[in-house]
């Protein structure tokens, strides 16, 4: 089963006071030049089909939900509302439906998190780098953080634990080559050259989220140590064992070592340098 994101607790009507589902009948209309983009946005990349058929059914509908805007020394700033803007925008809209509220930095940048977070087409990079900004600029703790979003502290962790991955499976996550349930495993590896590895094995294999699992699992698993890398047991030679070689050596005018491995265990190595030393050691074989 593929991991995904729970959606946050408190949407945007709760932070901020408007019936975000609401259809626009009556309210102001700012022109769209006017309202200048949210620099909190944490999406970085749009759809452009999806743009597409937003901006069509805005040329024959008209914008049906209001954007969320606050007031600012140039005119209007973006708190909610990105595409609809965009797609506005692009259909030739002169103006548009506005809720205007008056919001801090702060509560912009969260209104941006609390929006995009709930979309299951935000990856969870760009939703980890959008945590990690709002906990670097206000100096929040991710307890601090996951209460505001309504979320749990683990799923703020989670997401920042990708952005110690490498750039390449970063990349892979945002295009959604990887899930989040593949980066979430790739993170528990901990080696980079084995992330990346793994990574394009997932990509060019088509591997789900358990058969990595089991991979990754195959790999950490102890290896049994081969036959010829296991010490071996020095077994001392008696004195016994002593007296029988040099007797060996004396009977056949060659080199002659008994190896012994364990008890009642071992060999007997006979070196000749000739033709004659071999046919000799065969003459007193045969005895």
């Amino acid at each position: 089963m593929e991991a995904t994101l729970p959606r946050v607790g408190r949407g945007l009507d709760a932070l901020m006071g408007v019936n975000m589902n609401e259809q626009v009948t009556t309210g102001a209309r700012v022109r769209v030049e006017a309202i200048s983009r949210n620099p909190y946005q944490p999406r970085k990349q749009f759809d452009a089909d999806e743009l597409t058929q937003l901006r069509d059914s805005i040329r024959t509908h008209g914008v049906l939900q209001p954007l969320v805007v606050r007031k600012v020394e140039q005119g209007y700033q973006l708190i909610a509302g990105e595409r609809r803007l965009r797609a506005a925008t692009e259909a030739g809209l002169n103006d548009v439906p506005v809720h205007v509220v008056d919001f801090s930095e702060q509560q912009v940048f969260e209104a941006a998190l609390v929006e995009n977070i709930q979309r299951s087409d935000l990856n969870p990079i760009e939703k980890a780098m959008g945590f990690k900004d709002y906990l670097e600029k206000f100096k929040l703790t991710q307890d601090a953080l996951g209460s505001k979003l309504g979320i749990d502290r683990t799923t703020v962790s989670n997401l920042l634990g990708l952005l110690s991955l490498p750039e390449e499976v970063q990349t892979a996550v945002r295009h959604g080559q990887l899930t989040l349930g593949h980066a979430k495993i790739l993170k528990g590896i901990g080696d980079h050259e084995k992330q990346i590895a793994l990574c394009k094995q997932v990509m060019v294999q088509g591997l789900s989220v358990q058969a990595l699992d089991q991979l990754v699992k195959q790999m950490k698993a102890p290896q049994p140590e081969p036959e010829a890398m296991k010490p071996r047991t020095v077994v001392e030679k008696t004195a016994h064992v002593t007296s029988l070689e040099n007797d060996l050596r004396q009977r056949l005018a060659c080199k002659v070592e008994i190896k012994v491995k364990a008890k009642e265990k071992g060999q007997i190595v006979i070196d000749f340098e000739t033709n004659d030393d071999f046919e000799r050691v065969l003459g007193f074989l045969n005895r």
